[in-house]
């Protein structure tokens, strides 16, 4: 005869760990409290840990306003788990910039679809916490579960979680109660803890409890942590008191019964906390799974989603967590554990043409910090676009291999330009993350790479990251700070404020230092010119999202600048790029063959002429549909469309 599953042994075994776990946090005191419990159900329940500090800017200011703050206490964060022995292939430090705690909160919830979350409760032990009170109204039906921590005096000694030795873990039943016995289970597991399982039934409960100890203990027999069971009847608080001497930590299910429109406590446990200066845990179930029966669903889609904002606010929020700087990334052993650890390789490419003054110093800097003495990169090649001086003998010498663009995959032709050295550099390169720095840097130092490669390897939801930085122009013998990137500020950021408002966050769109995963790249059209950098922002922002892109400050650049007239047909490019995904996202026809020719303006003695000159911007293909590359790269599955998370 089959064994008949009672409901709560249907969501123990049914009912999958969470795969997701989020803790925020404010400070030092706090995550000393709270990190070790996160920890336990973190490895217990094989799940991925979230830490989460949200920056608050006041109404009157904007988001942006914030990216210092941002990237101050990211690197706090960061010296703060590594002195733990964590990562970020372990857990996950995350900074929100919102206009309140709460509101970036519930919009990391959505974005990482969190399964877990949890909040420290303010108490003697721990006088603020990232939320403040815990009055939001969302917790009365939350998107995901919650479990809610009031530190006890116990956890104020060095490893307080560790001397945990027994857990009171009252149940009564209720939609919350599966929960609570399984972060309860998983906390003992952790720290070698024993449960005593409570139950107690008043006169207006007995025949609901009782119910449930029929049905539920079957379920729980399996479980060693459980070792002691006590049932009593009568007063609910006192009876829990009682049983807590001797004990470290109460775990409960939230209240489910009388408790306040909007409010997630009742008065049997605010009773509890009042009378007790142990460790509360207390366990909210926010999905479907544990509603109440005949109880409505909480409305994910509805009440947990970001509401809409005006662009302005996005690219605030944005430039304030994306904004990264390259000091965040210079402990490069760091960033050889976090690739090694998530079985990541990592190629360079160094387009050049005609760069015989720079590529050898470029070269020797960036292989000896990032080959020799740390292996952060797994390869350098040099992609030459046909020079005809003494860069690829410059380049060979130092040990790089050298390919000509013009002599990489034949069989499709070959067109002048930077964009068609990167696509063909695609197909060369092996690395999973693809790194691309100009070869014509004269102050070269390795954070021009490793800038660029740190978001990658800190943040798997980053496909995407410009550098930026300062660009002094050269007038004779003298450097006028900031006078470089006319190009950007004269065309490509107005253009892209214009119509691709989103990306207006971006200092500098045109920066020759960037990096990608080869996933995203690969799936990504490359025009073959000076509008590849504007192509591959544009098509990253529409297949990924803004939330995917990120910069880096790389401090100061020195390099060739270009005289007018080559900055003027590179502007002229960069609007044909622009105006061509104007009309792929319009369905109409802006550019006739005749808008592809430009008038240079020529200078004689005496005189003054016009020189014709062709201006294509050609288009390649994503990589990813050529024949030869997905058959050296071992593709057999279809190509699937890009999903873009919310």
């Amino acid at each position: 005869m089959p064994r008949v599953r009672t409901r709560y042994q249907r969501l123990w075994e049914e009912n999958a760990h969470p795969r997701t776990i989020m803790l925020p946090l404010a400070s030092r005191e706090e995550a000393e409290l709270l990190l070790p419990f996160a920890q336990a159900l973190m490895d217990t329940f094989q799940a991925r840990l979230i830490i989460v500090h949200v920056v608050a800017v006041p109404e009157g200011h904007s988001l942006s306003e914030a990216a210092a703050d941002a990237m101050r206490i990211r690197e706090e964060m960061d010296a703060f788990l590594h002195q733990r022995g964590l990562d970020g292939t372990q857990v996950l430090p995350i900074v929100r910039v919102a206009r309140e705690v709460w509101e970036g909160i519930w919009e990391t919830v959505a974005q990482e679809k969190v399964d877990l979350l949890i909040l420290g409760w303010e108490s003697d032990t721990l006088p603020a916490t990232a939320m403040g009170p815990l009055s939001d109204s969302r917790l009365a039906s939350p998107p995901c579960d919650v479990v809610f921590i009031r530190p006890g005096k116990d956890l104020q000694r060095e490893n307080g979680w560790q001397q945990t030795r027994h857990i009171l873990l009252p149940l009564r039943g209720g939609p919350h109660a599966t929960l609570a016995l399984r972060v309860a289970n998983a906390l003992a597991e952790a720290t070698g803890a024993q449960i005593t399982l409570l139950h107690v039934a008043d006169d207006e409960t007995e025949t609901e409890t009782l119910a449930y100890q029929r049905t539920a203990i079957p379920a729980l027999r399996g479980l060693r942590t459980i070792t002691r069971s006590i049932t009593v009847t009568g007063d609910v608080v006192q009876s829990i008191l009682k049983e807590s001497t001797g004990h470290q930590v109460i775990v409960m299910g939230a209240p489910a019964r009388r408790v306040m429109p909007g409010h997630w406590m009742g008065p049997i446990l605010e009773q509890v906390a009042n009378n007790t200066r142990l460790t509360l845990v207390i366990a909210k179930a926010g999905r479907r799974d544990f509603a109440p029966e005949g109880a409505a669903a909480y409305r994910f889609e509805e009440e947990a989603r970001p509401r809409p904002h005006p662009i302005t606010v996005i690219v605030d929020k944005w430039f304030a967590e994306n904004t990264f700087h390259s000091r965040e990334f210079e402990d490069i052993r760091r960033l050889v554990e976090l690739k090694e650890a998530q079985g990541l390789t990592i190629s360079l490419g160094l387009p050049a043409l005609n760069e015989e003054e720079t590529v050898g110093k470029v070269i020797r800097t960036v292989k000896t910090a990032l080959m020799e003495e740390y292996p952060l990169l797994d390869e350098i090649v040099l992609i030459d676009s046909g020079s005809v001086d003494y860069t690829r003998e410059i380049a060979a010498s130092l040990g790089i291999p050298v390919y000509i663009h013009q002599e990489v995959l034949t069989q499709y032709g070959a067109y002048h330009g930077k964009g068609e050295a990167l696509w063909k550099s695609l197909y060369v390169l092996s690395g999973d993350i693809i790194a691309w720095i100009d070869t014509d840097i004269k102050n070269i130092h390795p954070r021009f790479v490793y800038g660029i490669l740190g978001p990658l390897l800190k943040n798997p939801r980053i496909m995407y990251v410009k550098g930026f930085y300062r660009r002094p122009l050269r007038e004779g013998n003298k450097l006028i700070a900031g006078g470089g990137g006319r190009v950007t500020e004269l065309t490509a950021r107005p253009l892209l404020n214009l119509f691709f408002p989103e990306l207006s966050g971006l200092i500098q769109p045109l920066a020759g230092e960037y990096a990608g995963r080869r996933e995203a790249l690969e799936r990504l059209p490359f025009f073959t010119g000076y509008g590849v950098e504007t192509g591959l922002l544009i098509d990253m922002l529409e297949a990924y999202g803004l939330h995917a892109i990120a910069q880096v400050d790389l401090l100061e650049r020195v390099h060739h600048n270009q005289p007018l007239p080559s900055l003027s047909k590179m502007a002229f490019a960069i609007i044909q790029v622009v105006v061509r995904r104007l009309e792929d996202r319009h369905k109409i026809r802006l550019l006739e063959d005749i808008n592809k020719t430009m008038n240079l303006i020529r200078y004689g003695p005496n005189r003054y002429f016009l020189e014709t000159v062709e201006i294509r911007e050609r288009e390649r293909p994503p990589m990813i549909t050529i024949p030869e590359y997905r058959e050296k790269r071992g593709i057999s599955e279809p190509l699937q469309p890009v999903e873009v998370s919310p």
